[in-house]
């Protein structure tokens, strides 16, 4: 259904005025209020956003109080723990693959001589962080230094706490590193939280070194599960949602920022099962179960983790299949920036 072009204002993507809804929805996660929102979708490039978009400071309303619970480092936290790890572990091989085809192609990798900077935009409690910096065993060449951003002052508090990542709390344009200091900027699960998206890319070009590599993880609306769930999808986290990528977008955007995608991936064991298990009964999750439920007793509160991960084990095959269909609940693109020039074995390819 096409709307009047002042329906929906501009696509912040092409301009476009012309617009069609797609559905309603309001807070189905956490429920923080009871405003409903409209999921539109362009009419010109076709991408899906929210309107109206809340302002920051209602936005930053929209999170839960204790969204950052600290460890209670009890045997229900020692499990998660272990338990992220486990589903952390593709991220993990993603990000040093691309750390090491970044080393390589550099013949020195910066002029101070010293090692480029990894830095996790959006890194939370830094958890990834810590166990990237664990896994460098580059000893000759000194620890690669590791950073992270993010917007929530006790997520940063949390990271240097609990696993003693330093954290940024601010935005990337305004990050406090060189030009060109980083080897891999990593953006997971961000860039579909942003007013403006491109902000974010452009000062991730202009960090990375010369053969530096950007990570981006979004949710993918062309997924199957959008298709099955609409508003129940558990990627469509309305309202805290600003945009919703299909894999196209998200290239496209990508190139107009000045990168070119090398690899590209749409299957995470961290994301895809629980996704699908989340939208087929969300109260189970153990993010949202804690905030909802308020289980007061620890052992109930495994006890639902423990259902809940019965119900991710037995949606494990489904997802695999739908990202074999590259129709995957989410998409990670690993890219560099356009024109660059690489050196090996003293032959140069462009």
């Amino acid at each position: 259904m096409e709307t009047s072009p002042s329906q929906f204002g501009q696509c912040p993507a092409c301009d476009s005025s012309s617009a069609r809804l797609l559905f309603t929805a309001g807070d189905r996660r956490w429920s923080t209020t009871d405003r409903v929102f409209q999921i539109v979708e362009c009419c010109g490039c076709r991408l899906i956003r929210l309107h109206p978009q809340p302002a920051p400071l209602e936005l930053a309303g929209y999170y839960p109080a204790d969204y950052w619970k600290p460890l209670e480092h009890d045997l229900h936290d020692w499990l998660r723990q272990k338990y992220r790890r486990l589903v952390l572990s593709d991220r993990v091989h993603f990000v040093e693959r691309s750390l090491s085809e970044s080393a390589e192609a550099e013949s020195v990798e910066l002029t101070s001589g010293k090692r480029g900077i990894l830095l996790d935009v959006g890194c939370g409690d830094g958890f990834l962080l810590s166990i990237l910096a664990d896994r460098d065993h580059s000893a000759a060449r000194g620890r690669r230094p590791v950073a992270g951003l993010d917007f929530s002052l006790d997520a940063a508090t949390s990271a240097w706490r609990d696993h003693r990542v330093p954290v940024i709390c601010g935005t990337l344009s305004c990050a406090p590193f060189a030009d060109g200091s980083c080897s891999v900027v990593t953006m997971f699960h961000v860039l579909q939280h942003l007013y403006n998206p491109v902000a974010y890319l452009d000062a991730a070009h202009r960090l990375l070194s010369p053969e530096g590599r950007l990570i981006v993880e979004v949710p993918n609306a062309a997924c199957w599960q959008f298709l099955l769930f609409g508003d129940k999808w558990h990627g469509m986290d309305v309202p805290r949602q600003l945009l919703c990528f299909r894999a196209s977008d998200l290239e496209t955007l990508l190139e107009h920022c000045g990168f070119e995608v090398l690899r590209r991936k749409q299957f995470s064991l961290c994301d895809n099962p629980a996704s699908l298990a989340s939208s087929l009964l969300f109260t189970m999750d153990p993010v949202i179960g804690p905030l909802r439920r308020r289980l007061a007793r620890s052992k109930w509160r495994l006890a639902s983790d423990l259902a809940y991960l019965a119900l991710v084990l037995a949606c494990l095959p489904f997802t695999i299949f739908e990202a074999a269909c590259n129709a995957g609940s989410t998409v990670m693109v690993e890219a560099r920036k356009k024109g660059v020039t690489q050196k090996r074995n003293g032959d140069v390819v462009t």
